[in-house]
């Protein structure tokens, strides 16, 4: 026959072997119960933070790329900003005025100011500025050196 074993005895055996009390025993096994249910929860609990946290720091960086792009078409509306842009950019000249390009005094790709493309000195000037637009798109990268 055998014999009867039951967990209160099992308990009160280790507890002697090792020098505590019982109720300490139950108490330690019951916190290990609680700590190892409640884990899991808790380590998603605090990646879902993280990644909310992320997700709205973006959310900011995306607003204010709104923000940047809609003060960018604001000042794209305004037919001066137009006008200087075409001036700066593609050397446009209003009728009744004159333009003036100097080549090759001094100019160096550091010079250029800020937001413009370095002007390639090796285009005719004889030809339609849409003329030369193409040739610049074309020859862009020729004998730069990059590979």
């Amino acid at each position: 026959m055998r014999a009867r074993v039951s967990m209160r005895g099992v308990f009160r055996n280790f507890a002697e072997r090792r020098g505590i009390s019982t109720r300490l025993l139950v108490l330690f096994i019951v916190l290990f119960a609680v700590a190892v249910t409640l884990a899991p929860p808790t380590q998603h609990y605090f990646a879902q933070r993280a990644q909310i946290s992320a997700l709205e720091s973006s959310v900011d960086s995306n607003r204010k790329k709104l923000e940047e792009a809609r003060a960018e078409l604001e000042r794209w509306r305004d037919p001066e900003y137009i006008r200087s842009q075409a001036r700066n950019r593609l050397h446009f000249v209003l009728p009744g005025e004159r333009q003036y390009i100097i080549l090759g005094v001094g100019t160096q790709a550091g010079d250029v100011s800020e937001g413009a493309a370095p002007i390639n000195e090796d285009f005719p000037l004889g030809i339609p500025w849409y003329s030369r637009i193409i040739s610049s798109i074309t020859s862009v990268g020729v004998g730069s050196g990059n590979p």
